[in-house]
C-alpha cells in the first residue's frame, strides 16, 4: 500500500501551482484532499512554514521555504517524521533544479511539470522502503520537528483565512456564482408555478385596481402598492430558490414578511380563503428555499 499518495508544489505569495506528481489513485477521500489542498495554497501566507491537516485516513503535510510550498498527501500510517522527511527531500531537490529567479518570474499554471519525474522517483523510494536511505537526515528532521513542532491547522480556520485573502469575510456566501446548488425537486417545480400563479394573480388585481383608482381621484392607491408589491416578492422568491445568494436565510424571512403584510392589508379585498392560499405558497417557497443546500463540489489539483 501507498504511503504517500500525492505532492504538489505551489508558490506561497500568490498560490501559483508549480508543479505535481501524477496521480493514479482516484479514491474519494484523495479527491477531496486534492481539493483542499488547492484551497490551502492561497491560504499559506497566513499559516507557519510547517504545518498538517488530519483526515481519517488521510493526512497532509506542507513545508514552506523561499516563496515555494511542498505539500503533500500521506496515509495516517505513515509517521509524522518521515512524511517531514520526505518534503524536505523534495525542497532540497527542488532548489538543486529550479532557481528562485525562475520561480519568481513563472507566470502560468504548473511551469515546472518537468519536475514530475523527480516527485515520482521520491514517492517511490519512500513507499517502497517507508523511509528514506539516509537515517541522519531522518534524524535531523525529527530534531527539527522537536524544536519547532509542526502545527497542526484546522480547514475552517484556512476557509476563513482563503476568505480573507481575497476579500471576502465569507467563503461560502462570496463564491455564490462559482457554487451550484442541489438540483430542483419536484416540490420545488411545484412552488414555482405556485409562486408564479400568485405573482400574476397580483399583477392582474393590481393592474385592474390601478385603473379604478385613476378614475377615482387616485381613492385606494396603497392598496395597488401591496399588490404590486406582493407581486414583486413572488418573483423575487422564485429567484431566490432557483439560484443561490448570499444571506438567504435573511432574505427569505423578510420575503415572507412582506407578502404576509401585504396580504394582511388586503384583507378587504380577498377573502380569507385567498389570503390562506397565497400566504400559504409563499411559506412553502420558503422552506423550500432553504432547504436546498450547496451542491458538493470535488475538484482536482491533480495532472
Amino acid at each position: 500500500m501507498s504511503l504517500i499518495l500525492f505532492a504538489f508544489l505551489v508558490r506561497v505569495r500568490d498560490g501559483l501551482p508549480l508543479s505535481a506528481s501524477t496521480d493514479f489513485e482516484h479514491n474519494r477521500e484523495l479527491q477531496e484532499k486534492k481539493q483542499q489542498l488547492r484551497t490551502i495554497s492561497k491560504s499559506l501566507a497566513h499559516f507557519p512554514d510547517c504545518g498538517i491537516i488530519k483526515g481519517q485516513q488521510l493526512n497532509i503535510y506542507f513545508v514552506s521555504s523561499e516563496d515555494v510550498s511542498y505539500m503533500s498527501v500521506c496515509h495516517c500510517s505513515l509517521p509524522v517524521v518521515k512524511a517531514f522527511c520526505f518534503l524536505e527531500d523534495l525542497r532540497w531537490e527542488f532548489t538543486a533544479c529550479i532557481s528562485s529567479s525562475d520561480v519568481a518570474l513563472a507566470a502560468r499554471p504548473y511551469p515546472f511539470l518537468e519536475f514530475d519525474s523527480t516527485i515520482q522517483k521520491l514517492k517511490q523510494q519512500y513507499n517502497r522502503s517507508g523511509g528514506p536511505a539516509l537515517e541522519v537526515t531522518l534524524a535531523e528532521v525529527e530534531e527539527n520537528l522537536r524544536v519547532r513542532p509542526p502545527k497542526e491547522i484546522n480547514l475552517d480556520e484556512v476557509e476563513f483565512n482563503n476568505g480573507i485573502a481575497n476579500g471576502h469575510t465569507e467563503h461560502s456566501a462570496a463564491s455564490g456564482h462559482n457554487q451550484r446548488l442541489e438540483p430542483v425537486s419536484a416540490p420545488g417545480i411545484l412552488s414555482l408555478v405556485l409562486n408564479i400563479l400568485c405573482a400574476s394573480l397580483n399583477v392582474i388585481r393590481g393592474a385592474h385596481l390601478m385603473e379604478n383608482t385613476f378614475q377615482d381621484d387616485y381613492e385606494g392607491i396603497c392598496n395597488v402598492v401591496a399588490f404590486f408589491l406582493a407581486f414583486l416578492c413572488c418573483v423575487f422568491q422564485c429567484h431566490l430558490y432557483l439560484f443561490h445568494s448570499p444571506l438567504k436565510k435573511m432574505k427569505s424571512f423578510a420575503l415572507l414578511s412582506v407578502i404576509v403584510l401585504c396580504n394582511s392589508y388586503l384583507l378587504g379585498m380577498r377573502n380569507t380563503w385567498q389570503l390562506v392560499f397565497h400566504v400559504s405558497v409563499a411559506s412553502f417557497s420558503t422552506v423550500l428555499t432553504l432547504m436546498r443546500k450547496l451542491q458538493d463540489r470535488v475538484g482536482d489539483c491533480g495532472v
